[in-house]
């Protein structure tokens, strides 16, 4: 059985494909019917693709829109969409990452707590901060005007005229002894320490709203996990969360 495959083998021709004739091997391979279906194909399938996009650009409506065509833009023929950057510092972020809301919450209430304490403490009479007060003194005449004293009118030492509080009057200081630091470098010194303090204060007013805005940013995006349809009213910015505006429904 072995003998006889063997001998029809051996009557069997190999096929040949028909090769390019020679006037017109300048043309490259000669093309069969395989690689002609492959091309036939793909030709019909551009044309389909063509037809279905003028047939769908015909039936568009003209007042048609889409929040895609303004949140997208287009890269090497493809749209992409367009990278929206938050406004959240990088000490924000580290902080949302690592702490929960509840975290930041007890920071900043203790922080507000410091605060009120040191308040009380300084009475924020000589602060830089407080608006300067005002007082007008009314005179009769022009001349009174000119010859105005403002340590004489008050009754008091020219030394302690600027100084808006422990102001003693000359029978004051006369009459009764003082109380407290004389010395003038006791009174810098107490002074020196005073400005420390108010700038302690300043530094946890600024923390208290750092936190503040953090734990706003926080809840912000808790919110966004909610099922109810919602609107972006503000954008979110390094000193304030974002603002959403979330459709009413009725609890049952």
């Amino acid at each position: 059985m072995s003998s006889f495959r063997k001998a029809l083998k051996s009557r069997q021709r190999n096929h040949h494909e028909r090769s390019q004739p020679g006037f017109r091997r300048t043309m490259g391979l000669l093309e069969k019917k395989k690689d002609y279906k492959l091309r036939a194909d793909d030709y019909h399938k551009k044309q389909n693709t063509l037809a279905a996009l003028r047939k769908k650009a015909l039936e568009k409506n003209p007042d048609e829109f889409y929040f895609n065509m303004i949140s997208s833009k287009l890269e090497d023929g493809v749209h992409v969409m367009k990278k929206t950057e938050e406004e959240v510092t990088e000490e924000q972020k580290k902080v949302m990452r690592t702490q929960d809301m509840r975290y930041v919450e007890m920071k900043r209430v203790a922080e507000a707590k410091k605060i009120e304490r040191l308040k009380g403490e300084l009475h924020l009479l000589d602060a830089e901060s407080k608006q300067k007060n005002k007082h007008t003194f009314f005179v009769d005449s022009k001349k009174e005007v000119e010859t105005f004293n403002l340590a004489s009118h008050l009754g008091t030492d020219p030394k302690l005229v600027d100084r808006v509080y422990n102001r003693p009057t000359l029978q004051t200081l006369e009459t009764k002894s003082i109380k407290g630091a004389v010395k003038p470098y006791v009174i810098n010194k107490m002074a020196k320490q005073r400005k420390h303090q108010y700038k302690i204060l300043s530094q946890r007013i600024d923390r208290e709203k750092k936190m503040f805005v953090i734990s706003q940013k926080i809840q912000s995006r808790k919110d966004l996990h909610d099922k109810n349809k919602k609107v972006k009213v503000k954008k979110e910015t390094p000193d304030r969360a974002a603002i959403y505006k979330f459709e009413s429904k009725r609890k049952r």
